[in-house]
């Protein structure tokens, strides 16, 4: 299964850059995403946590901390990384000691996929929030 968090949250913080801050309610957001507005609060949560948004109780909203040039997807990656060294890709964990394969797969899979995964995260940190927003709007 596909995770999309990271396609949701950069949703939600470009809507934060567009939108003014009163409009941008859990329900409106979840209704632009078509989700849950539950899963929107809890993704507002984490990239409340990791600096990237602003909510004050009582006041409907979202704000950006940062302009949107100022925001890499590398950011907002980790901003919902259950844990910052969790990999994209993972190894089945109890293979066979007794195979051949089974022996070594793990540990020759783990090189490949954190080579893997340094090439994503350096993909990521070259692009911004901004460059999101102005493709969003040159098509």
């Amino acid at each position: 299964m596909k995770n999309n968090r990271l396609a949701v949250s950069i949703h939600i913080l470009s809507m934060a850059a567009i939108y003014k801050r009163e409009d941008l309610t859990s329900d409106y957001i979840a209704s632009s995403v078509n989700t849950n507005a539950v899963v929107i609060r809890r993704l507002i949560s984490q990239l409340k946590k990791a600096g990237l948004l602003h909510t004050e109780r009582g006041v409907p909203g979202i704000l950006l901390t940062k302009k949107p040039n100022n925001i890499s997807l590398l950011d907002i990656y980790y901003a919902i990384q259950a844990e910052k060294t969790s990999s994209i890709f993972s190894t089945h964990e109890n293979p066979n000691p007794n195979c051949d394969i089974g022996a070594k797969i793990k540990a020759t899979l783990e090189m490949s996929f954190e080579r893997a995964q340094q090439a994503v995260e350096r993909e990521l940190s070259t692009q911004t929030l901004q460059d999101v927003i102005e493709d969003l709007f040159s098509n």
